[in-house]
């Protein structure tokens, strides 16, 4: 009896939410998205079988699994879905909000039929593996731990209509610009660290905080160098202790930073800021930012903090 009551609910909850993207959608697929909705709750399980079962509807359930999949084939809906959400999404994002945008993979090692399937790193053990490349983009506000999801994309170098992972990037971050009049600061990790991202993002003038490899080349004084050599000549002008958890509980750590102004080769008349952060292990944390930073505690704390948040 409780079950039945909390599936009621569940079922309600989810109607009141797909009911604000159900107006772009014809009435069969906007009901195909809310039982998707329930069934991937309800099962804990991305399997059509799982959730077909969650369902429970009078046929078999081969026949649910056919229905489904005849809906999942449907051209372009995954693409106006994802438009949707990032539209509903954008009222919520202000200038300073942080979105965070995660490359990463998903290993799938003993798949053998599933389409288009290609090699990729996985990026806990570093093994080359079957699978596919991903991206995770969601908005957070660097004083809060809530999120909220924009866009998760799937994409296969394998595919034939697959460009680059480059140009799979961009059309994510264009989506969300488009969708939020380019307010709010891109944050990325150092799989971000790379030319033929730099040059759009700021071409569109978007901001952002990208972590740097060591040797990611930038100018200092006409002279082109190595961010780890630059960032051995930077004053660590200030100092806080953060909570960091960990195995076991919370370990404090103490953290210094500094600045330096830098350049990009072939983007020299654009001044960036390079704030390095030493205390999370022996190389220094290397921060790529055009968010306007001055010399204070205040404004370079808030770039540090916005990767941290990340």
């Amino acid at each position: 009896m409780q079950l039945t009551k909390v599936a009621y609910q569940l079922r309600a909850q989810l109607h009141q939410f797909s009911g604000i993207f159900s107006p772009h959608f014809s009435k069969p697929q906007a009901a195909f998205i809310e039982e998707m909705l329930f069934g991937l709750s309800a099962s804990q399980d991305c399997k059509l079988s799982a959730i077909g079962r969650a369902l429970g509807e009078p046929i078999t359930l081969k026949k649910t699994a056919e229905r489904l999949t005849h809906h999942l084939a449907a051209p372009q809906l995954g693409q106006t879905l994802h438009q949707q959400i990032v539209a509903h999404a954008a009222r919520r994002i202000h200038p300073d909000t942080l979105i965070v945008v995660d490359p990463t993979d998903l290993r799938k090692p003993y798949a053998e039929k599933m389409p288009h399937l290609a090699t990729v790193r996985d990026g806990s053990t570093g093994e080359l593996v079957t699978g596919y490349w991903a991206c995770l983009a969601l908005a957070c506000e660097p004083t809060s731990r809530r999120v909220l999801p924009l866009m998760q994309q799937l994409w296969s170098a394998a595919a034939p209509d697959f460009v680059s992972e480059n140009a799979q990037l961009l059309g994510l971050i264009d989506t969300i610009a488009a969708a939020t009049a380019q307010r709010g600061i891109y944050v990325v990790d150092r799989g971000g660290d790379r030319i033929e991202l730099y040059k759009p993002l700021l071409d569109r003038g978007l901001r952002f905080i990208i972590r740097l490899r060591g040797d990611r080349h930038l100018v200092v004084r006409g002279r082109a160098r190595c961010a780890e050599q630059i960032a051995a000549g930077v004053r660590m002008q200030y100092a806080e202790t953060v909570v960091r958890e960990a195995q076991g509980g919370e370990k404090k750590l103490h953290l210094e930073y500094g600045y330096r102004r830098v350049r990009l080769p072939g983007r020299r008349n654009v001044e960036l800021t390079l704030v390095v952060v030493r205390g999370f292990g022996e190389r220094p944390l290397l921060l790529l930012t055009n968010v306007a930073v001055t010399n204070s505690r205040r404004s370079l704390w808030g770039i540090v903090s916005g990767y941290l948040t990340r």
